[in-house]
């Protein structure tokens, strides 16, 4: 079946285009926002050549394609006749009407999911660096270093104009003020006056009211809450505004007011926040390092089926940005990614059914890799020693590199194409204790499962 049939026998068996009020993806995954989930047709989707499952979850309707899904989610938005993929339509269902677990990780989801290759290419980069620096090939002194250091830079200190953008789709406001939003805050002559107050001892205002010596750049919290803010402001004036001026005092205005209160409140509100989180998990990890890797890694199945490992995926951002490493999600993740791997290469390797064997292959190969949908769908939620091979390979890969101190400096889907993003501190350390995990966790998730397994 061809990616555009395939759209259009999707956007059909959800219940047309009218049913849909919001279309995005992720790696693997179509996300749509439906006025009506009711009318979809799960098995209808199901039995559709080209679509791996469904799932329904925070607020979302999910339809599982696999690494293929960008180019299907392109025919998607050429059926709807829709540019923008978070376009809403009239008539859509409010807020409201859905659960409070639902609307928050509806909007983590749709804010971090369009940055993730953001952030993935920008830690790569710094991966590859680090790694020029371990071995020599480049000092730190050299304008290689330093021109290479600021292109991997670049995506994690602008990281509040696109979080800014994507906050804005998600919290229907006009994206490219939320972009603005971020601006501000990064704008270096605010930071050239927070570092000069922060030297000479001096306070900053605004025609009296105090704004806090906070620096933005890298942050996650301030600028989401920050166009939070900004959206309600916009319909407010959306609302009041005279017709005849409304083009250009709707932004001004909105703008203006967010921009101050930003400045004031919200956003040393929002450092804050981030700043308790960051010092709570590195609370968290000099207790038990160990605490959280095994938890994720054990129960990683479930979260990424009901979508709420976004929720960690987020957190895991913050840090990074904060302290500068991951120790929660991605040490915690890439065990059961590479075990629900390993676990499906044990069913195709003992295995008589030959389509069977052929599902469980190329799924195993692909969940090492960091994709981990065809296995989590196809294989390990379809049979119970695969599931049990998983968990346990995700607990014990997790404590294991929990106790070993695992730090993820950039990101990305975990597995074994993206295990460069344990390279950091100048050291390889990470990148050894990484690789050492993932293959303790394939070789248990393989002999649990293939010792479990018997032929249906």
């Amino acid at each position: 079946m061809t990616y555009r049939k395939l759209a259009e026998h999707i956007v059909t068996n959800v219940g047309g285009e009218s049913n849909i009020e919001t279309v995005t993806h992720c790696a693997t995954r179509l996300r749509l926002t439906l006025n009506q989930e009711d009318l979809a047709n799960d098995e209808a989707l199901k039995e559709l050549q080209g679509v791996i499952g469904v799932a329904r979850s925070g607020g979302q309707y999910q339809v599982v394609i696999g690494p293929d899904v960008q180019e299907v989610y392109r025919f998607v938005l050429e059926t709807l006749g829709r540019d923008d993929a978070l376009e809403t339509k009239a008539g859509t269902e409010s807020d409201s009407e859905k659960s409070l677990g639902q609307t928050i990780l509806a909007a983590i989801s749709g804010i971090f999911t369009p940055v993730l290759p953001i952030i993935t290419a920008a830690g790569m980069i710094k991966a590859v660096l680090s790694l020029l620096v371990v071995f020599k090939l480049v000092a730190v002194t050299d304008y290689n270093y330093q021109i290479l250091n600021f292109i991997g830079d670049a995506g994690f200190y602008f990281l509040p104009i696109f979080l800014g953008g994507t906050a804005a789709r998600q919290f229907k406001a006009n994206q490219y003020l939320g972009m603005l939003i971020g601006a501000i805050l990064l704008h270096p002559t605010f930071a050239t006056l927070v570092t000069t107050a922060k030297e000479s001892g001096t306070s900053l205002s605004l025609f009296g009211l105090p704004i806090s010596l906070v620096s933005y750049s890298s942050t996650v919290i301030p600028v989401i809450l920050s166009v939070w803010l900004m959206a309600y402001i916009e319909r407010f004036m959306e609302r009041w505004s005279p017709k005849s001026v409304k083009f250009f005092l709707v932004p001004a205005v909105t703008t203006l007011v967010t921009a101050v209160l930003a400045l004031v409140v919200i956003g040393p509100i929002g450092s804050i926040l981030g700043d308790w989180l960051a010092a709570f998990f590195t609370w968290l990890e000099n207790f038990g390092p160990w605490v959280v890797p095994t938890l994720v890694g054990t129960f990683s199945p479930f979260l990424v089926m009901t979508g709420t490992h976004y929720g960690l995926v987020s957190l895991g951002i913050n840090n990074r940005m904060t302290i500068g490493y991951d120790t929660i999600a991605q040490p915690g993740m890439l065990p059961s990614n590479v075990g629900q791997g390993g676990a499906a290469l044990a069913i195709a390797f003992k295995t008589k059914d030959p389509d069977k064997k052929a599902l469980a292959s190329s799924a195993g190969l692909t969940a090492i890799l960091g994709i981990t949908e065809p296995a989590l769908y196809g294989v390990t939620l379809q049979n119970r020693a695969a599931l049990i091979g998983s968990m346990a390979a995700g607990g014990i890969g997790g404590f294991f590199l929990g106790i070993m101190g695992a730090r993820n400096f950039s990101g990305g889907s975990p597995g074994l194409l993206t295990v460069a993003a344990y390279i950091g501190d100048n050291t390889l350390y990470y990148l050894y204790v990484a690789l050492a995990g993932i293959a303790l966790s394939v070789v248990v998730a393989f002999v649990v499962t293939f010792i479990l397994y018997k032929e249906d």
